[in-house]
């Protein structure tokens, strides 16, 4: 991913060298499990952990000789090792022991990552709405005004969908941290599971339970869906924050820099850039989640059709998400907010909001349901047309109605609150 989009603490996990630095660690971890089952001399493990982790320009160098990268890893691994030890490296293994065990280990790692910031994003959408639970602002249905409701309430439907991504991504971490360490076939054939179980249990792994050569790709399936799941939830985020700052509605703003330019030609654009980019970035999660389902059907014991895709859209994945909910995080909490506006799209037109309170008041006084229907949405497209405040309207079709108020509609409003407290505490 390129840079724009990515933040250290994430990418860094994805790189060359962590990655040669995490192949290291196996191979030395699986020499140190055949020491103790006595099949590597104590000599030969001595000098197998003095070794460093190759630099990427040497496994390069060698790879352009292989044309296999493990073999050139294993290759520059070994060369600070004298020849008798070095020949105890790598010991019963085949490549993808190596490689999809270090993979499992990384995607652990970059999963807790993600988490923290996810838990963020949570944590910072709970914190807003309870700030905003007494704002009032107008429900929007199919784009159109609706019935009051809260900013507080609003932000509090993105909270639990936040809570629900970080327990599908927990979910998703579990299927994901597994190793193998079994063979070219998984069948143990030339090395002990011992092995396997020494190495995966210092990664902090779970063991393939009926391993082929490779980690079974639906894993790395349901993590990306995990992942495309949590970015159409910030997406949600985002989409609201894009329509309620449109010029004509402008209920919310983007935080602004004092030296802040929305555009090269207008210097009165306030345009909400960052709410569009993560808008942007889930449509890329989305995707990669659709490339992995096609890695979970290799040929036979496996095939390399996976791997490529996988130097792709394992990282780009993750450091997209990582980034996309460290924005959101950032975005939620700076968001202007406008009361002001909002009570005034909630007064507009004489109230025309209050239709469904003024209907339900003329049916629980006895009148016939069509009859109070029409009447009330007569007052109402008249007030839409601009013939009159809806009050006033109401009282030409003969409807006396006593002042209406947002709060009529909240009046059971503190249940949704008490569940929103109760996951603050729960997060905390």
């Amino acid at each position: 991913m390129i840079s724009r989009y990515s933040l250290p603490e994430m990418a860094d996990l994805w790189s060359d060298e962590a990655r040669y630095t995490t192949w290291s660690k196996v191979e030395l971890l699986a020499t140190q499990a055949q020491a103790l089952l006595g099949r590597v001399p104590e000599p030969a493990l001595a000098d197998i952990q003095q070794a460093r982790v190759p630099s990427v320009a040497r496994v390069a160098e060698h790879e352009r000789q292989r044309d296999h990268e493990i073999l050139a890893f294993l290759a520059a691994f070994c060369e600070d090792i004298p020849a008798d030890s070095a020949r105890w490296v790598h010991l019963g293994m085949t490549s993808y022991d190596l490689v999809d065990t270090a993979l499992g280990a990384t995607l652990a790692g970059a999963c807790d990552v993600l988490l923290a910031a996810v838990v963020r994003l949570r944590g910072v959408l709970v914190d807003q709405a309870l700030a905003h639970w007494e704002t009032v602002c107008v429900g929007r249905t199919h784009g159109m005004h609706a019935e009051p409701t809260t900013l507080g309430h609003k932000l509090a439907g993105f909270a639990f969908a936040l809570d629900r991504s970080v327990r599908r991504l927990r979910a998703a971490r579990a299927e994901v941290a597994v190793g193998t360490i079994s063979g070219s076939v998984g069948t143990y054939a030339l090395i002990d599971p011992f092995v396997e179980e020494h190495v995966c249990a210092e990664l902090g792994l779970a063991v393939e339970p009926a391993p082929s050569q490779v980690v079974a790709r639906d894993r790395h399936a349901h993590l990306l869906h995990a992942l495309a799941t949590l970015g159409a939830c910030v997406e949600q985020v985002a989409t609201e924050v894009r329509l309620l700052s449109r010029s004509e509605v402008r209920e919310v703003e983007e935080r602004r820099t004092a030296g802040y330019q929305g555009s090269s030609a207008m210097p009165h654009k306030r345009n909400p850039t960052s709410s569009e980019r993560l808008v942007g970035l889930a449509r890329l999660l989305r995707g990669y989640a659709g490339t992995t389902v096609e890695n979970v059907a290799l040929w036979h014991e496996r095939d390399l059709s996976h791997s490529a895709v996988e130097r792709v859209v394992l990282p780009d994945a993750m450091i997209v998400a990582h980034f996309q909910a460290s924005r959101a995080a950032d975005l939620v909490v700076g968001m202007e907010v406008f009361p002001d506006r909002m009570r005034a799209t909630v007064e507009g037109n004489g109230g025309v909001v209050y239709s469904s309170a003024v209907l339900a008041d003329l049916l629980a006084g006895g009148t016939e349901r069509e009859r109070a229907y029409r009447s009330v949405q007569a007052a109402a497209n008249g007030a839409a047309a601009g013939d009159g405040d809806f009050a006033t309207l109401l009282r030409a079709e003969g409807i006396d109605v006593a002042p209406l108020h947002p709060e009529r509609f909240l009046v059971h409003h503190n249940v949704i609150r008490k569940r929103l407290e109760d996951l603050r505490d729960l997060a905390h």
